[in-house]
């Protein structure tokens, strides 16, 4: 069985009830037939789990895991830990794939002796049950064979948000268990995983072609969600990603640009957060963290060395080079409104920032 074991596929499962059928059809129709599908039902309190058992019955494939509430993190280490697969690959549960994902990232990944396969995806943003905007993400086709490649051109990839989440990727495992990289236990766990796989990769490929479907603004609405220590988190993936590049050894103008424009863009989320319906801090408390958010050094590199890439950011970061959290606050307000109201208009927007 392991010998024939070519991907071990990884989905963590939890309260998604209404989406987990349509993830794992999406996997039993894929065209490469030669993987084990892991699901980990993290203690799920609806009929999740109940559902990845009929058909862990009727696929031999599929093995489904049942544990205590521990979070994403722990339920895709624990199938890191038992993985046959030589390659390994994470799906979320509210989401699907095409059939050729698999056979083409296969493919690619022996090909090209590739330690990590990256494609492009698709963004569908549901504004109301049935209907959605589509939004194309993707980069040109690459092969990287040296660490020294692959880093010049990574500013590439994340401008182009391609080295974020785990579900465009396939991982060789070997690199994965040689270096001991798993999810950490943190509040958004993709990135600093998926900073800890490029750290000292050398072998990379990636595919212009288009797989997978995020499925973005549904029954919990990221419209209704305030993250109360979103400022904070931005922070520390500011720390990170700096200090990533500063192990690499790399302070080219490019990276240099991509670094500031991508801390500065994050600040007006996480000014737009403090202002969402569910923030309950006064108005003078949200004035008072945005000043506190806008006045800090690193908000001043960022704006010297970053070249927004539209009008409408430009326009967006005049609040923050001005020092004003009273306009930050007015603009965060009417983000919010927009998001809220008219999460169509808000995707296009953002897609086009």
């Amino acid at each position: 069985m392991e010998k024939s074991v070519k991907i071990t596929v990884v989905m963590p499962v939890y309260n998604v009830e209404k989406y987990v059928g349509k993830a794992i059809e999406s996997i039993l129709t894929q065209t490469l037939k030669e993987y084990e599908f892991i699901i980990i039902d993290d203690g799920s309190p609806d009929n999740s789990g109940s559902i990845c058992d009929e058909y862990a019955r009727k696929d031999k494939r599929i093995r489904v895991i049942h544990k205590e509430n521990g979070g994403a993190p722990s339920a895709r280490n624990i199938a890191i830990d038992c993985a046959k697969g030589k390659y390994l690959y994470f799906i979320d549960s509210d989401d699907w794939a095409e059939p050729e994902m698999l056979k083409d990232m296969y493919a690619l990944a022996e090909t090209n002796k590739a330690q990590l396969v990256i494609t492009g995806y698709y963004i569908d943003t549901y504004y109301n049950e049935n209907e959605y905007l589509r939004q194309d993400v993707f980069y040109s086709d690459l092969i990287f064979k040296s660490k020294d490649e692959f880093r010049k051109a990574a500013y590439r990839l994340f401008d182009n948000n391609l080295l974020y989440a785990p579900w465009n990727k396939l991982y060789l495992t070997e690199h994965i268990r040689k270096n001991g990289i798993r999810f950490p236990d943190t509040f958004w766990d993709d990135f600093p995983f998926n900073l800890n796989i490029i750290r000292d990769i050398e072998r990379v490929v990636v595919s212009s072609k288009k797989y997978y479907h995020f499925l973005r603004a549904r029954t919990e609405s990221e419209t209704t969600k305030y993250v109360s220590r979103m400022y904070e988190k931005r922070e520390e993936e500011h720390i990170w990603l700096t200090d990533l590049y500063r192990y690499w050894g790399i302070d080219d103008d490019n990276s240099r640009e991509f670094i500031a424009r991508r801390y500065i863009e994050r600040l007006v989320g996480c000014i737009e957060n403090v202002t969402n319906k569910n923030c309950a801090l006064t108005t003078r408390e949200k004035k008072h963290r945005i000043m506190k958010m806008i006045s800090n050094d690193r908000v001043r590199e960022s704006l010297r060395y970053a070249k927004p890439n539209s009008l409408m950011m430009k326009m967006m970061l005049l609040p923050i080079r001005w020092s004003n959290a009273d306009l930050a606050l007015l603009e965060g307000r009417l983000i919010s409104m927009v998001k809220s109201r008219n999460i169509r208009l808000f995707a296009t927007l953002k897609a086009n920032r």
